[in-house]
C-alpha cells in the first residue's frame, strides 16, 4: 500500500495539536498519517493520538519510539525504523529482537501482517533522533547512496527512509540515493514548510511532513502538491 503514497504526514504524541486539527489532516488529502516521535513519548500520548485519528479512511501508522509503546489497535501498520548509520547495534537490531522476546512472553503470537521495516538513514546531526540513536550523521552522498543500496538490495527492507529531522536536506544526496534505491520505497523527511520544497523532494521520494503541521496549518495545506 505504501508504495503508491507521495505525502505523508507524521503526528508527534509529545506536541499539542487542536482536536479540530486532528479531523482537518485526516481530509487534507495527505497519502498516510505517521504516529511517532522521538523525545517523551509514552504509551498514554500515544493513545491519545491514535483515538483522535479512529474513523479515519486513509491508513494510520505507528512508529514508535521504543518498546513500551508499542499498540497494535486503532492502527493499519507498525513502521519499524532500523538506524543504519548508527554507531551503536542497539538501534540496528538489538532493541529489536528484545522487542520480539518481550511481546512473545507477554502477549504471544507478533502480528508480523502489519509490521514493516525502515531503514533509516539519519543526517541532521544536531537532531534528537541522531543524539539519542548516535548516529553517524556527517557522511557523504556517496556513503548515504551505498547504505541505502546495502538497506533496498541486501538486507531487504520496504522502506528506506532519509531522515534530516527539522532541516531541510541535501537535494542532489536525495537524488543520488534515489537512484540507488530500485525495490524499496523512498521516504525523505526533514524541514518541508513550504510548496517549493515539496515540489523539490517529491521529485526523489515521497515526502513525510511533520512540524509545520504544528507552526502553520495552513502552510502544511501547501505541502500536499
Amino acid at each position: 500500500m505504501w508504495a503508491g503514497w507521495k505525502h505523508i504526514t507524521k503526528l508527534d504524541p509529545d506536541k499539542y495539536l487542536p482536536r479540530e486539527r486532528y479531523k482537518d489532516v485526516l481530509e487534507s488529502g495527505t497519502d498516510a498519517v505517521i504516529v511517532g516521535g522521538t523525545q517523551n513519548i509514552t504509551r498514554e500520548k500515544v493513545e491519545f493520538v491514535l483515538k483522535m485519528l479512529e474513523g479515519s479512511k486513509i491508513p494510520v501508522v505507528l512508529e514508535p519510539a521504543s518498546r513500551e509503546v508499542v499498540v497494535l489497535e486503532g492502527i493499519d501498520f507498525l513502521f519499524i525504523p532500523s538506524v543504519l548509520n548508527s554507531r551503536s547495534v542497539d538501534w540496528v537490531l538489538r532493541k529489536h529482537y528484545e522487542w520480539v522476546e518481550l511481546w512473545k512472553r507477554s502477549y504471544g503470537s507478533i502480528p508480523w501482517e502489519k509490521v514493516v521495516g525502515e531503514g533509516y538513514i539519519v543526517l541532521n546531526p544536531d537532531s534528537a533522533v541522531a543524539k539519542v540513536t548516535r548516529a553517524d550523521a556527517q557522511i557523504s552522498a556517496e556513503r548515504a547512496a551505498a547504505i541505502a543500496e546495502l538497506a533496498d538490495q541486501y538486507l531487504g527492507f520496504p522502506i528506506v527512509y532519509i531522515e534530516y529531522s527539522g532541516r531541510f536536506g541535501d537535494p542532489k544526496l536525495v537524488e543520488a540515493v534515489s537512484r540507488c534505491v530500485k525495490r524499496a520505497k523512498l521516504f525523505y523527511g526533514g524541514g518541508i514548510n513550504s510548496r517549493e520544497k515539496a515540489k523539490v523532494m517529491s521529485r526523489y521520494a515521497a515526502i513525510v511532513v511533520g512540524n509545520i503541521v504544528y507552526e502553520d496549518f495552513d502552510k502544511y495545506l501547501e505541502t500536499i502538491v
